[in-house]
């Protein structure tokens, strides 16, 4: 069993930046695949990006490319998601999530990962 506790989010204004972290439990997480997922309110859940265990590939949703950059610390076990450039349509709530091995690729399924953190909200204002 695997917990997943995200910290990080606030209030930026447009244009600024955020870091958010993704602290998890447990001595296998070096192993999973870990990905940033967000929700809006009144829209589904999207794939944000994604990195594997090795951090020897990652992904990005297009509308984040360039802006946003993932990575890992497996000493410390934490997933970061250090956010730049931010927009209002960047709003949402933000999730972290785990994928037991074997991995092939970074999923961008929701339904690929097998665990969740809480989320943590980030608000841009225009």
């Amino acid at each position: 069993q695997v917990q997943l506790v995200e910290s990080g989010g606030g209030l930026v204004q447009a244009g600024g930046s955020l870091r958010l972290s993704c602290v998890a439990s447990g001595r296998t997480f070096s192993s999973y695949a870990m990905a940033w997922f967000r929700q809006a309110p009144g829209k589904e859940r999207e794939f944000v990006s994604g990195i594997s265990w090795r951090a020897d590939m990652m992904d990005y949703a297009d509308s984040v490319k360039g802006r946003f950059t993932i990575s890992r610390d497996n000493a410390k076990n934490t997933v970061y998601l250090q956010m730049s450039s931010l927009k209002p349509e960047d709003t949402a709530a933000y999730y972290c999530a785990a994928k037991r091995p074997p991995v092939l690729y970074v999923a961008r399924r929701s339904a690929d990962y097998d665990y969740w953190g809480q989320g943590t909200q980030v608000t841009v204002s225009s």
